[in-house]
């Protein structure tokens, strides 16, 4: 297959990498004796099938599908879902972006490489600091209000998002401030619940700078890969310095094993999908879950009173959020698509 760049005239190097991480995994399993495990830990590579293409598809991490399910289906704390979300999207992403750079997708790495800069400190200092101190029912929470503002956002500007070509160039002298302060705050989101700043990117590049889906999914996609490897080895780091604090159960890893060789092929798939059709009803479909697991969490949770208050306020609040950037970025009007900002294949060239 010829990319659109002619970076990678064919895609062998997606190809070596699935290579190598098959033979890595069948070594763990054989080595390891692990096809028990396996065989006990189905229902989450079943989960993840669907996961993994939403992770390459859409602007959100297989461990939007990951979380919920480990911890609203299968009762595990918050902790665990999110150290399985970034060790399984280091694997389901990983994937995926490399097939991003080998087809020659355009990112727009004006606000991804500033952005990729905040997360490289934001995430290590949230594993760190502050995720250790977030009640595991705030953990559960803060995923269902992130996920939750992201599905009615899409469900209220969806036409708009589909409908967009070319990239705004009013807030293009702001790109590495405005990417930074995403990779920053985002990798403490990220630290937490082990997704959240691809959706944050992805809102900023499709509200503010009214981004084509084409350029901010893929985008979305690469720095939720770049913050899983960083978020995941933060914790493996910090569970190996200070065991006491830091421990990863151990669950992570058989979850891990069950539903690494589902994701290396399915986010990849995504992204492969989703640019042979429309993207409106994997969206739809996608922000319809994310609200059905707010409420979900609500409900499994038996939330009242005033922290539910605080969870409805904070989802009003987010999108109240989003429509000040979509506000915002209304008052320009988009480059043509063909004078988007050169992808890193097509700076190489010049």
């Amino acid at each position: 297959m010829r990319s659109a760049t002619g970076r990678f005239p064919y895609l062998w190097p997606f190809l070596v990498w699935l290579g190598i991480f098959y033979t890595a995994w069948l070594t763990l399993v054989i080595a390891g004796g692990s096809i028990d495990t396996l065989r006990s830990h189905w229902p989450i590579a079943v989960a993840m099938s669907f996961g993994s293409y939403i992770a390459g598809s859409t602007p959100m991490g297989g461990g939007t599908v990951g979380f919920p399910v480990l911890v609203l289906l299968f009762d595990f704390p918050g902790s665990l879902g999110r150290n399985f979300g970034l060790a399984v999207q280091s694997i389901g992403m990983v994937s995926a972006s490399i097939y991003i750079f080998s087809a020659g997708i355009k990112l727009n790495w004006g606000i991804l490489r500033p952005a990729m800069v905040g997360s490289l400190i934001g995430t290590p200092l949230g594993a760190l600091f502050v995720a250790p101190h977030v009640p595991d029912l705030w953990v559960k929470l803060l995923f269902a209000i992130v996920w939750a503002s992201f599905g009615i956002m899409h469900l209220v500007k969806l036409r708009e998002l589909v409908a967009a070509a070319g990239m705004s160039s009013r807030w293009r002298s702001w790109e590495n401030a405005i990417g930074l302060a995403v990779g920053l705050s985002g990798g403490v989101v990220a630290s937490i619940t082990g997704v959240g700043i691809d959706m944050m990117i992805y809102a900023m590049l499709v509200l503010l700078f009214r981004a084509d889906l084409k350029t901010a999914i893929p985008t979305s996609v690469v720095l939720m890969a770049f913050t899983s490897v960083i978020g995941i080895a933060s914790n493996v780091g910090l569970a190996r310095l200070m065991p006491g604090s830091f421990a990863i159960a151990p669950e992570v890893f058989a979850n891990w094993l069950a539903a690494a060789p589902i994701v290396a092929l399915g986010a990849p798939l995504g992204a492969v999908v989703v640019n042979l059709i429309s993207r409106t009803p994997t969206l739809v479909l996608v922000s319809v879950l994310c609200i059905g697991q707010f409420v979900w969490t609500i409900v499994s949770e038996e939330v009242s009173g005033g922290t539910l208050v605080a969870s409805v306020l904070a989802v009003l609040g987010m999108n109240g959020i989003f429509h000040l950037l979509y506000v915002s970025g209304s008052e320009q009007q988009p480059e043509p698509a063909g004078v988007a900002r050169p992808t890193l294949a097509e700076q190489g060239e010049s």
